[in-house]
């Protein structure tokens, strides 16, 4: 089993290579989606390094809507440490979005369903 410093620095190397393929010029729409997915199919919340990066790269091909998903997954992902990470992911993101124009989840209304039901449980 690897130690804490094996472990450590394979994510960091991690980090790194995630950053360095978003950060590539010639990056399309299905890549962003590809390295998204792969992201998402690990079993951690990415760093905000890596989904700053994603994001630029989705300005670069002028994608906006790609940007509202990443932010989509990244809060989902954060699942029952949403009170804990989401803050500090979106605290972290903030320069960059200011920088690229992208509004938060909670700025555009996303957070909130529009045509959801009150929960029957909830009701009494």
């Amino acid at each position: 089993s690897p130690t804490t410093k094996q472990w450590y620095q394979r994510r960091v190397h991690g980090d790194a290579r995630y950053v360095a393929y978003f950060d590539r010029a010639d990056i399309d729409g299905w890549e962003i989606r590809k390295g998204m997915a792969d992201l998402c199919a690990m079993d951690m919340v990415p760093e905000p390094v890596i989904v700053a990066s994603a994001l630029r790269a989705c300005r670069r091909i002028n994608d906006y809507s790609l940007t509202t998903r990443i932010l989509e997954i990244i809060k989902i992902k954060c699942g029952d440490k949403e009170a804990e990470f989401w803050p500090y992911i979106m605290q972290e993101l903030k320069p960059t979005m200011d920088e690229l124009g992208i509004l938060s989840i909670e700025e555009m209304g996303y957070n909130q369903p529009e045509l959801a039901l009150p929960n029957p449980y909830e009701i009494h």
